[in-house]
C-alpha cells in the first residue's frame, strides 16, 4: 500500500530570502541556503532586504552610520540589475559582490560592484546605479514587503519557508551538505507550527568566511 510522505526531504518547497550584499550575517546564511539548494527539493526566489533604507533616519553610532550611508550602493546595483535584466541574474550578482566584500575583504563597495558585475558577466554599466535612486522605490517595497512579514525590528537575513517567514537562521559556519539539509528540514518543521515565533541565543562566534 502506498501512503503520502510528510518527510521535508521529499516534498518539494519554496523559500523566498531577503539579503543585503554588504551584511555578512546573510552572507552566511545564503550559503547555506545554496547548500539547501544542492540537498532539498526546494524552489528559492532571492530578494533585496536594505539596511540602508531600513535605518534610514534612526540615530546609529558613527561608524555603522557611514556603513549605511556606503551601503546603498551595492543593493541598488542588484535591485537594478534584477529590473534590468531579470531576476535570475540577482544571486549571480550577490555571490560576485558578496564574495567580494566577506572572503575577499573589499572595503570599496565600488570595487566590489565593479568585480561583480564582471565576475557574473553583467553590463560594467550597471555600476552607475549605485549613486542613482531610479530604482529606489522597487528596492524599498521589497525591503518593506519583508518587514510586514517579521517585523521591523530584525534587520537581514530574512526567509520564507512555505510562505511562513522568519529572521535568520543566523549560523557560523554555513553547514554543507547533509548537515545543511537537516536545518533546512528544521525550518520548515518549525514554519508548519501553528503559532511558533521564535528562537533565540547570545551570538558567541562572528562568521567564519570559507
Amino acid at each position: 500500500m502506498s501512503h503520502e510522505s510528510t518527510d521535508s526531504t521529499e516534498q518539494r518547497h519554496t523559500a523566498e530570502f531577503w539579503f543585503d550584499p554588504l551584511c555578512p550575517w546573510a552572507w552566511m546564511t545564503s550559503r547555506w541556503m545554496g547548500e539547501v539548494e544542492q540537498t532539498r527539493p526546494v524552489d528559492v526566489t532571492w530578494s533585496v532586504m536594505s539596511l540602508s533604507v531600513l535605518n534610514e533616519g534612526r540615530d546609529l553610532p558613527e561608524g555603522y552610520r557611514e556603513l549605511m550611508d556606503r551601503g546603498w550602493g551595492p543593493a541598488r546595483v542588484v535591485t537594478a540589475a534584477g529590473e534590468l535584466h531579470g531576476a535570475d541574474v540577482m544571486k549571480p550578482l550577490y555571490d560576485a559582490i558578496g564574495t567580494a566584500i566577506h572572503p575577499g575583504g573589499v572595503q570599496d563597495f565600488d570595487e566590489a560592484i565593479r568585480t561583480g558585475l564582471e565576475k557574473s558577466g553583467l553590463p560594467a554599466e550597471l555600476a552607475k546605479f549605485a549613486s542613482s535612486d531610479e530604482y529606489d522605490d522597487q528596492m524599498r517595497a521589497s525591503t518593506q514587503r519583508a518587514l510586514d512579514l517579521v517585523g521591523d525590528d530584525v534587520g537581514t537575513p530574512v526567509i520564507s519557508v512555505d510562505g511562513v517567514s522568519f529572521f535568520g537562521p543566523v549560523v557560523t559556519p554555513a553547514p554543507k551538505g547533509e548537515a545543511a539539509g537537516k536545518l533546512w528540514d528544521g525550518c520548515v518543521l518549525v514554519a508548519n507550527t501553528p503559532g511558533f515565533f521564535e528562537l533565540k541565543r547570545s551570538r558567541t562566534a562572528d562568521p567564519q568566511f570559507d
